[in-house]
């Protein structure tokens, strides 16, 4: 077996454009703003001016939907070339969005894509893809574990050719500014407890009346464009359902497998970013009679961060292989996302503490970074439920085979 990780020559190509067109196009161009949460209103609009000027820009330079295919005016890249332009292109915080590939819209189209309607593509998927609307995933509720889809409360009952819609969610990421939402609710009402069938998805165009949306839930990183909903009495027709009756728990899995990947491509970027900082502080700050990187405390914090960033590299890009072969990705994908998110904020707390009183202020990008990283532990799947399924599989292989090598990436080693 050939074990070969340089990379294929379309593959640095790819990676070349993205980071040249980051580092020499979005970077200069979002720079002088600032940190958006701390713009005036006349800065927000040429901020917004600006970035929808990048998209255009890179349309023009082909890095364009870069995990949608060719006849849908994209890449057309698999999951590892795509983790090549996600590496780079959150390196700046815009730049995902500015490529158009950026969550939740990414996992939408993906979702779309597989489980659409040839009309519902049309309607729904191509403004996507376009670039001229946006949309939100409505899933996870307050009343109810958001890491058991199988407890969702939103009804859904059949009213003739149409569905009358009850329930309230929250943290539905970019809900405020969505022309469409797609909507996890629960349609078979006689179903066991814990079964997975219960639950349909539902295409909503927005604004519509019975979607209420509340307010944005305020994290720690502040406003963020989390809403909460909801939803009374909203009537759609019968031809809205997405994937078919019953099959939201399955439509749902399917979004959030890739998803997170993509997710753990876009930290990789920001854990990078840190160390770099890291290191670029420890060569330049003296104390106690030498620079810091001279100093055995501060390598062994660079020293854990760039294995852990190791690990993560490898981890996401096997993971991306097998998606590429077809093959069963869920431990891989488990595991990635699980180490990845706790890498991330350890990286980051490491480089604030290398920076000192200049890390914990808004100076540098690590204190806003750092608040955006606490989220990773918990989206798309807490630590402990990943822990769990992790275990749970690696239990079943050495029951079914008496090893646990299968559940350990099933590597030849």
């Amino acid at each position: 077996m050939a074990i070969d990780f340089t990379l294929a020559p379309e593959h640095q190509e790819i990676r070349d454009r993205v980071r040249d067109f980051v580092d020499g196009t979005i970077k200069p161009a979002v720079e002088p703003f600032g940190h958006r949460e701390e713009m005036d209103e006349s800065h927000r609009r040429d901020y917004i001016t600006t970035l929808i000027g990048l998209r255009k820009q890179a349309v023009k330079a082909g890095l364009w939907l870069p995990h949608m295919p060719k006849d849908w005016g994209g890449m057309g890249l698999g999951h590892v070339a795509l983790a090549m332009v996600q590496a780079e292109a959150a390196k700046t915080r815009v730049g995902p969005w500015v490529l158009n590939c950026q969550a939740p819209d990414e996992g939408n189209m993906h979702t779309l894509l597989h489980w659409a309607t040839d009309e519902q593509k049309q309607q729904y998927l191509k403004p996507l893809c376009d670039g001229v609307t946006s949309s939100c995933f409505a899933m996870t509720e307050p009343e109810v574990a958001g890491s058991d889809p199988t407890l969702i409360k939103t009804h859904a009952i059949k009213d003739g050719d149409e569905w009358v819609i009850n329930g309230h969610k929250w943290f539905i990421s970019g809900a405020n500014r969505a022309k469409f939402a797609i909507l996890i609710a629960k349609t078979e009402l006689d179903v066991p407890e814990g079964s997975r069938g219960g639950n349909t998805a539902f295409i909503i165009d927005l604004p519509t009346e019975g979607w209420n949306n509340v307010r944005e839930v305020e994290t720690m990183h502040g406003p963020g464009g989390h809403s909460e909903i909801v939803i009374t009495d909203l009537r759609v027709h019968d031809s809205q359902i997405l994937g078919g009756r019953g099959n939201g728990h399955r439509l749902g899995q399917y979004r959030l497998g890739p998803a997170r990947l993509a997710h753990c491509m876009r930290w990789i970027a920001q854990a990078e970013t840190a160390l770099d900082l890291m290191v670029g502080r420890s060569l330049e700050r003296y104390s106690h009679g030498s620079i810091l990187a001279e100093k055995q405390g501060v390598q062994w914090l660079i020293a854990d961060s760039a294995m852990e960033l190791y690990q993560c590299k490898l981890m996401v890009l096997h993971a991306a292989y097998k998606i590429d072969r077809g093959e069963d990705f869920r431990t891989e994908v488990s595991m990635a996302k699980h180490f990845v998110a706790n890498s991330l904020n350890r990286i980051i707390d490491r480089a604030i503490q290398v920076h000192g009183a200049l890390g914990y202020s808004t100076d540098t990008p690590l204190a806003n970074m750092f608040q955006h990283a606490r989220w990773a532990r918990f989206a798309d799947g807490a630590d402990e439920i990943h822990q769990m399924r992790i275990a749970e599989n690696t239990i079943k292989a050495f029951t079914d085979h008496g090893t646990t090598r299968t559940a350990t990436g099933d590597l030849p080693v």
